[in-house]
């Protein structure tokens, strides 16, 4: 059974021949972005100050009062938190692993975790640097607070969010424990497809807005970077 996290699922669904040269035969590699090596630059400022105290560098000061109240919440502070969770039970049940367990099925990171043992809830947030919250997809934070309920038994309650740093906004989710194993299953039918294509070894092209010139696999029929030059 594959290993998968929000990202690489979705790249599977987004195409599945960018999804095995990226991530399965790793012969092409994604650019980095200036947006991206910014967003890469910023989750480490606040990680390092939300747990070592260590001062924001000049130009992330914008974000010092969003991170100072998150700081201010009582609980438990988890930077970059680490979470894997596998199958038991002929996958029947959902259990709490290492994030590098060997029978690891999915994994997550969530940018900061908030764990108030007393009050039996979390604050879940994941830090975005895009310039707008409007098309804000909250399908990570399930399948994180999923992770976090299987982590954090004693949680029933998950106050989520993700915290749009440029655009200041902050889309919330609320979250129980109750339903901690249907967060997943919106995803099962696209790892059961993960699976197929990785048994059969047959990864069909699926044309998507990448294939405009973004996408790096560039020997793909739908890349238009190669048909125009």
């Amino acid at each position: 059974m594959p290993s998968w996290s929000y990202s690489s699922i979705t790249l599977f669904d987004q195409c599945p021949k960018k999804y095995y040269h990226l991530r399965i035969a790793k012969d092409v590699k994604e650019p980095e972005s200036d947006a991206i090596i910014y967003g890469k630059d910023l989750h480490l400022a606040a990680e390092e100050f939300m747990r070592d105290g260590k001062p924001i560098p000049d130009k992330y000061q914008y974000i010092l009062p969003m991170l100072n109240k998150l700081k201010a919440l009582p609980g438990e502070k988890h930077c970059e938190f680490k979470m894997g969770v596998k199958l038991a039970d002929g996958g029947s049940k959902i259990v709490a692993c290492d994030f590098f367990d060997k029978n690891v099925w999915y994994r997550g990171i969530a940018d900061l975790l908030i764990v108030d043992r007393e009050k039996e809830e979390a604050r879940l947030v994941d830090y975005k640097t895009g310039k707008s919250a409007q098309y804000a997809d909250t399908k990570q934070l399930k399948l994180m607070a999923g992770a976090v309920f299987t982590h954090f038994p004693e949680v029933k309650e998950i106050k989520a969010g993700l915290l749009f740093v440029v655009a200041n906004d902050f889309i919330k989710e609320d979250y129980q424990s109750m339903f901690r194993t249907a967060y997943f299953e919106q995803f099962k039918p696209l790892v059961q497809q993960l699976e197929m294509a990785l048994e059969s070894n047959v990864w069909n092209p699926k044309r998507n807005f990448t294939c405009k010139g973004w996408c790096p696999v560039t020997e793909c029929a739908h890349n238009e970077k190669r048909r125009y030059g």
